[in-house]
């Protein structure tokens, strides 16, 4: 059970994020905390019995914190999270999913366009003082984007918005979803995740939108990029384990694809090291897809709508895991 309103207490754990500052703006009355790193969140665990957090968490934490009923994920994605470990503690947890299903999309949506008009090439003889010359070679010229086809796996809520961004640039949309009975929306057409690999033949972008789980990992491998045209591109703002890694590096450095924009790698921040840094056909942003000024609002919202449930007695949460 969730401790009545005056005795709760809510820390709020994120590097960035002014959640707090949010938080204390609505004038709850809710005793709150806030930390900012791993020390501190590992420090004053213990003092906490709704926890909001996302990058901060340690499943090891688990056992320090007595007081811990509630988890509101900061992100839509939440495999960090050790699912059997919480429901043996018997604590609850629900995903932020939807929050910032716009800002991904149209982030996914800003990739592509960059792509197709070269966007980072013009940024980098900017940077040169280069006054770039007019191009022959039409496959090297900036492209329109109408009549391209777009294949997106994981039609949900930001692959959804996705399709309606892209039918707006006249390109044919093509979904990939867990169940194809849900619907195609703003898409053309929609299939099953096994008909991924005899789709991707078509495809001038393949935009990966959906979840990690086990049906996902790696599922844009060697044998996938093999099948994708070579003047197709791959746009990834799921998750970095959705991709396989090496093989994209090694099809990239055969320019086996035209190229990649990427808001999420396997290790996070993506080492000084890997050879994608320095690669001009890729585009790299920092996991930065899903940031908007009104993203603390939105997991506000969720949350205070988690907690009202919880203070009902009822069971089921809003985009609830555990």
């Amino acid at each position: 059970m969730l401790l009545p309103k005056d005795q709760l207490t809510i820390c709020f754990a994120h590097v960035a994020y002014q959640l707090r500052n949010r938080f204390l703006a609505l004038d709850t009355g809710i005793a709150s905390f806030e930390v900012r790193d791993p020390a501190a969140l590992e420090q004053r665990i213990g003092e906490a019995d709704v926890l909001v957090v996302s990058g901060l968490w340690r499943n090891d934490l688990l056992p320090r914190a007595k007081r811990l009923r509630f988890i509101q994920s900061i992100g839509a994605g939440t495999d960090q999270f050790a699912r059997e470990a919480l429901a043996r503690h018997r604590v609850r947890l629900a995903s932020a999913r939807g929050v910032n299903a716009r800002a991904v999309a149209e982030h996914v949506m800003a990739l592509i366009l960059a792509l197709a008009r070269r966007l980072p090439e013009a940024r980098d003889n900017q940077a040169k003082r280069v006054w770039r010359g007019m191009i022959g070679d039409l496959a090297r010229r900036e492209d329109e984007l109408g009549g391209k086809t777009l294949l997106i796996v994981g039609l949900g809520q930001i692959g959804g918005r996705l399709a309606q961004l892209a039918k707006a640039f006249d390109m044919r949309v093509i979904g990939i979803r867990r169940d194809p009975r849900a619907g195609a929306g703003h898409a053309d057409a929609v299939h099953g995740m096994a008909e991924l690999k005899a789709l991707l033949p078509q495809a001038d972008f393949v935009a990966l939108t959906c979840p990690l789980t086990a049906e996902t990992e790696k599922l844009v491998d060697a044998d996938a990029l093999a099948r994708m045209k070579p003047s197709a591109y791959l746009v990834n703002a799921a998750r970095g384990r959705v991709v396989d890694e090496p093989a994209l590096i090694a099809a990239l450095e055969r320019h086996q694809i035209k190229g990649a924009a990427l808001d999420v790698t396997v290790e996070e921040p993506l080492p000084a090291a890997s050879p994608l840094w320095a690669m001009e056909h890729v585009l790299i942003t920092p996991h930065t897809a899903g940031e908007t000024g009104r993203y603390e609002d939105n997991v506000l919202t969720i949350m205070q709508e988690n907690l009202a449930r919880l203070w009902r007695g009822e069971t089921e949460l809003m985009n609830q895991v555990v």
